[in-house]
C-alpha cells in the first residue's frame, strides 16, 4: 500500500502554557486535494511549519512523503513547494527575473509550466514584484510553486487578500494543476467556500485539536 503524502501520529506543539497543536493525528492521501480548515489562531501556521521542519514539535512525529521531518528536512524541501501565507519575495526583481533566479534551485524545473501559467493567470512577467498588486504578487508565488514540479504542494492560507474574482481563478488554476500532475495539495484555511470548492479531503480544526478529518 502506497505511503500517504503526509501523516502525523500525535503531533504536539505547545509554547509555554499555551497548547498551539494538541495531538494532531493527520492521514493525506497521494495525489489529493487536501483542506485544512480552521478559523484563525486554529494551529494551521503551526502544524505547516512543523511538517516543514521549520518549527521542532515539542512531541510526537510526522512523515512527509515517506520522509521523517525531524531529520529529512532538505529532501523534503526537494521535493515539496510551499506557499506561505506572508508573501515576500526580492522586491526589485520582475516575475520574468525571480523565474530566472529560481530555476537553478529545482532539478525538475518546468520551463513548459512557468509558460502555460503566466499566460493563463495573466501575470505581468516585466513589472516588479514590489509594483504588482496583491492578487498578482500571490499569482507569482503560484507560478513559482508549480513550476518546481514537486511532489507536494503546502499552501498556508493562499488566498489571502485576493478579491472574489481572484480567489476563484486561484483556486481553478490549483485544482488543475493538481489533477493535471498527480501531486498532492495540501491547503489552509478558514474560508469553508474555499475548500468545498476543490478538496476532496477536509480536516478541521479548532484550537490546535483535530475535530473531523
Amino acid at each position: 500500500m502506497m505511503q500517504p503524502a503526509i501523516s502525523t501520529d500525535v503531533l504536539t506543539k505547545t509554547y509555554g502554557q499555551v497548547s498551539a497543536v494538541r495531538e494532531l493525528n493527520l492521514n493525506v492521501p497521494r495525489g489529493a486535494i487536501y483542506g485544512f480548515l480552521g478559523r484563525n489562531g486554529a494551529g494551521k501556521t503551526t502544524t505547516i511549519k512543523m511538517l516543514l521542519g521549520l518549527v521542532r514539535p515539542t512531541s510526537g512525529s510526522a512523515r512527509v512523503l515517506g520522509m521523517d521531518t525531524s531529520t529529512d528536512r532538505i529532501a523534503i524541501f526537494q521535493r515539496t513547494a510551499f506557499v506561505s501565507e506572508k508573501k515576500t519575495l526580492y522586491p526589485l526583481l520582475t516575475p520574468k527575473e525571480l523565474v530566472h533566479f529560481s530555476r537553478g534551485f529545482y532539478p525538475t524545473w518546468d520551463d513548459a509550466a512557468v509558460e502555460k501559467y503566466s499566460q493563463l493567470l495573466e501575470i505581468p512577467m516585466t513589472q516588479r514584484f514590489d509594483k504588482l498588486s496583491n492578487g498578482n504578487q500571490t499569482k507569482v508565488f503560484l507560478l513559482l510553486a508549480l513550476a518546481q514540479g514537486a511532489d507536494l504542494l503546502i499552501l498556508d492560507e493562499p488566498t489571502t487578500a485576493l478579491d472574489p474574482l481572484t480567489a476563484d481563478e486561484f483556486l481553478r488554476v490549483l485544482a488543475d494543476s493538481a489533477i493535471g500532475r498527480g501531486c498532492t495539495v495540501f491547503f489552509s484555511s478558514h474560508q469553508i467556500e474555499e475548500v468545498e470548492r476543490i478538496a476532496e479531503f477536509v480536516c478541521v480544526m479548532d484550537r490546535g485539536r483535530l475535530l473531523l478529518e
